[in-house]
C-alpha cells in the first residue's frame, strides 16, 4: 500500500506532549494511521486512498488549541511494508527489567517475562518508548494491586490499565479524552484478552459517575494535572496511592504544593532523563 508521510513543524509556547497529543488525536479522525515524534513536531502516516489535503488543511484551521500555525510538507511513499518499517525504525520491543515486555504483534515471541503486553503501534505514544510511560510502568510493576481498584486516567494506548488488569487490579477504569485513544485503548485491551476494564471518553468529569479508587495512576501533563488533582483527591478512598507524570522535575514544588491543597502527601519520585514521576498517598486522617 502506497502511504504519504506528512511532516509537521510549529511554534508553540505550550508544552510540546500536548500540542503533539491533540495533533495526532486530530488527524486520527481523518485517516492518519501512525505518528512519531521529533524536536520540531510530529510526522503523521496516512493510506495515499484516505488522503485529501483540503480536509487536512480545514482540520489545522479548525484546531482546538489557539494561537497555533502550522507549517507542513508531504512526501510520497511507495508501498512498503508498514509492519517492518515500525519494526526497523519506529516501534521495537520495550523491555523493563526482566519483569515486563511491551510489544507489537508482528514482534516475535520474547520468553522469560512475567507480563507480555501487545500495543497496536498504530501510534508511538503510549507504548513505553516515552520516559513518562515507562517510568510509570516501573512504578506499576513495583505495586501490588490485587483486588484493589484502579484508575488509569488519560489512558492513551491503555497500557497501564492492561498491565494493572495482568496483575489482578479489580475493577480497572481507562479514562482519555481524545476519541482516537479511546478506540485505540479498546483494541489493545481485546489483544490482551483483558475484558474486564471499562474505558470511557472524556476528562476528568468523568469521575462523578465512578465510586472511589485505591490507587490512581494519571500519566498526562503538568497543566492539566494541577487543574484536576482536586478530582482525583476526591475519588481516592483512605490511604489510596496516586501516581502522576508527564512533567520535569523542576516542576514538583508546584505539583506538591497542589498535593497539599488536597489533603496529599507527596512520598517519592523516580527520574529518567528529567522527567519525573512521583507517588503520593492520601492520608487516612482525611
Amino acid at each position: 500500500m502506497n502511504y504519504y508521510e506528512i511532516k509537521f513543524k510549529y511554534a508553540s509556547t505550550l508544552e510540546k506532549e500536548v500540542v503533539n497529543d491533540v495533533l495526532a488525536g486530530e488527524l486520527g479522525e481523518i485517516g492518519f494511521e501512525s505518528f512519531t515524534e521529533d524536536e520540531e513536531g510530529i510526522s503523521a502516516y496516512i493510506a495515499e486512498a484516505s488522503y485529501d489535503e483540503k480536509v487536512l488543511t480545514e482540520k489545522l484551521a479548525a484546531f482546538p488549541l489557539e494561537g497555533l500555525q502550522f507549517e507542513y510538507t508531504s512526501v510520497f511513499i511507495e508501498g512498503k511494508d508498514w509492519n517492518e518499517e515500525w519494526e526497523k525504525n519506529y516501534f521495537k520491543p520495550i523491555r523493563i527489567g526482566h519483569e515486563c515486555i511491551i510489544h507489537a504483534s508482528f514482534h516475535e515471541k520474547e520468553p522469560g517475562y512475567a507480563f507480555d503486553i501487545v500495543i497496536d503501534p498504530k501510534m508511538a505514544f503510549g507504548t513505553g518508548n516515552h520516559e513518562t510511560t515507562y517510568l510509570m510502568i516501573s512504578e506499576l510493576l513495583r505495586l501490588d494491586v490485587q483486588s484493589k481498584s484502579f484508575l488509569d486516567m488519560g489512558c492513551g494506548t491503555a497500557v497501564l490499565a492492561i498491565l494493572a488488569s495482568i496483575k489482578g487490579a479489580s475493577p480497572v477504569v481507562a479514562i482519555d479524552i481524545d476519541e482516537w485513544a479511546y478506540e485505540n485503548a479498546l483494541e489493545n485491551i481485546r489483544l490482551n484478552h483483558t475484558s474486564g476494564i471499562e474505558v470511557l471518553l472524556g476528562g476528568a468529569e468523568q469521575l462523578e459517575k465512578l465510586g472511589d479508587f485505591d490507587i490512581v495512576f494519571a500519566n498526562i501533563n503538568r497543566n492539566i494535572l494541577l487543574n484536576d488533582m482536586h478530582l482525583y483527591a476526591s475519588h481516592m478512598k483512605k490511604g489510596a496511592t496516586l501516581f502522576m507524570s508527564g512533567f520535569y522535575q523542576e516542576d514538583i514544588p508546584a505539583i506538591e504544593e497542589e498535593c497539599r491543597r488536597n489533603g496529599l502527601t507527596l512520598l517519592s519520585h523516580t527520574e529518567k532523563n528529567n522527567w519525573v514521576a512521583v507517588k503520593v498517598i492520601k492520608q487516612n486522617i482525611l
